[in-house]
């Protein structure tokens, strides 16, 4: 019987510092001996001290034979994984393992269009061709939702030779797809599913949550742990489960994405979120449940404002909503997401996790104080009642004719061919009908308009025009101002 309230990583290290050991390894500083006295006084000693390499009792990350490995399969067996590996590179080099682990150079896999770019990182390592598909589109809140099972099994009646498909559950906004259709999609076909659940490492610990990507048959998932689940920024897991998975392909894609210099202060602080949430999980998750319908109430007492709930989601596709992940807006008063964002932070002190053109993603967890709650509805008031707002229809007319991509560009190249193509830059008017060289992808929320490889379309122009005009940030372009783009010749 695995014992959750140890943690092997940790005591390993605590054991390791006892010795006081004549340190002659990387790093450099020497437990905290070596660091900036002003750092020091600010942060103390204690983290400096686990700050430490591949010494005699600590393991390797890329070869784990001892406490690594115990903390892993301690993790494994909470999360019901056959197999968990510690990420210390964040979910993105998680994502990218997934890819180059299921499919092979010229191989076929599905990807939801609202993937991380990640996902874009992946398909260029592997060579992997991309099958997309779009999430359904909320038209009441100017956003991307869930992925249907429909749209996944029409890309495959389109592409039966995809050996994968890779579905983001849950979306920043906290919208999952009915992953157990999806899996029963893809397993009848013998293609893997794999889930970029970097916003979910915290469902599996109360049925108040949607049941989380394993559970509902997904072979491979990786979690961001840093997010929801108390471990420190950057800090992850990738878990597996099933036949379909190939663990070994796993470990030999990591060990090509993943430093090989790990943080031991990430790997401890995902052995210590492990433990804790061994023991107190379900009170740590439904308190910030409880805190979060608490916002939502406080929040609908405000004329003018609207709050999402799961429950009330639109469309076939949605399968449940993270309750602790708060979304609303102001859209109705003519506030942008982004005015409403800033005006809280500014006059009140509340930071939230992103807006977009209409709404604000505020993240609440265990650790929220009812005092933080009631903070940020006093903000959401005060910022109602005193900015100018716009017209509504021109908001409106803005966040869904601009920024809404309707059809996916043709792809001339694979974006593996797109990343060692030679390609130049061209004044933005003469891109029209080029095919790209880098991904464009207004943010937040940063669904790609167009990816590296495939054509500038007049629909795809015409939006990132917009944005260009309307200074909406842009991810990806060499020239983020939009004044040239970079294409790719003799396609």
């Amino acid at each position: 019987m695995a014992d959750q309230k140890r943690m092997p990583l940790v005591e390993a290290l605590d054991t390791f510092g006892r010795q006081e050991p004549a340190y002659f390894a990387i790093p450099g500083h020497r437990f905290e001996r070596g660091i900036s006295p002003e750092l020091r006084m600010r942060w103390g000693d204690g983290v400096f001290r686990y700050d430490l390499t591949e010494a005699e009792g600590l393991d390797d990350l890329h070869h784990p034979e001892g406490a690594i490995l115990e903390a892993q399969r301690l993790a494994a067996k909470l999360y019901g994984a056959d197999r968990t590996w510690f990420l210390v590179n964040g979910t993105t080099c998680g994502n990218e393992a997934m890819i180059l682990s299921a499919v092979k150079p010229g191989e076929k896999i599905i990807i939801s269009r609202n993937a991380h770019k990640s996902a874009l990182m992946g398909l260029v390592l592997s060579g992997a061709v991309p099958v997309w598909v779009m999430p359904e589109y909320l038209e009441e809140w100017g956003m991307y939702g869930a992925v249907a099972p429909e749209a996944i099994e029409k890309a495959f009646l389109r592409e039966p030779d995809c050996r994968a498909a890779l579905v983001t559950s849950p979306t920043y906004y906290g919208i999952c797809s009915d992953l157990r259709a999806i899996a029963e999609i893809c397993h009848r076909r013998g293609a893997q599913l794999l889930v970029d659940e970097a916003h979910g490492s915290h469902f599996c610990f109360s049925e108040r949550y949607p049941e989380g990507a394993l559970r509902q048959g997904a072979d491979v998932c990786a979690q961001s742990t840093h997010k929801t689940s108390g471990g420190m920024t950057q800090s992850s897991m990738l878990h597996c489960r099933g036949t379909l998975a190939n663990p070994a392909a796993i470990d030999a894609a990591l060990k090509l994405v993943m430093s090989t210099s790990p943080s031991y202060v990430l790997m401890a602080s995902l052995d210590a979120a492990r433990c804790q949430l061994a023991a107190s999980g379900r009170k740590m998750m439904e308190r910030a449940a409880d805190l979060a319908a608490e916002a939502r109430r406080l929040l609908e007492e405000i004329s003018g404002v609207e709050v999402l709930h799961g429950e009330e989601l639109p469309g076939r596709a949605a399968a449940a909503a993270d309750p602790a992940r708060l979304v609303f807006s102001a859209r109705r008063l003519g506030i942008t997401g982004y005015e409403l964002q800033e005006r809280l932070f500014r006059e009140s002190g509340v930071a939230t996790e992103m807006a977009d053109w209409e709404n604000v993603v505020a993240v609440v967890t265990w650790a929220n104080e009812e005092k933080e709650i009631r903070r940020l509805a006093g903000g959401v008031r005060r910022a109602v009642e005193t900015a100018p707002g716009r017209a509504e229809r021109e908001m409106e007319e803005k966040a869904a004719e601009n920024l809404r991509l309707r059809t996916v560009p043709e792809m001339a190249v694979t974006p593996r061919e797109a990343w060692f193509a030679e390609g130049k830059a061209v004044p933005w008017e003469k891109a029209l009908g080029c095919v790209a060289a880098e991904t464009a992808a207004p943010y937040p929320p940063g669904i790609p308009l167009v990816c590296p490889g495939e054509v500038l379309t007049e629909e795809v122009w015409d939006a990132l025009d917009w944005c260009r005009r309307g200074g909406v940030s842009i991810h990806g372009p060499a020239d983020p101002e939009l004044q040239s783009f970079r294409v790719i010749e003799d396609v």
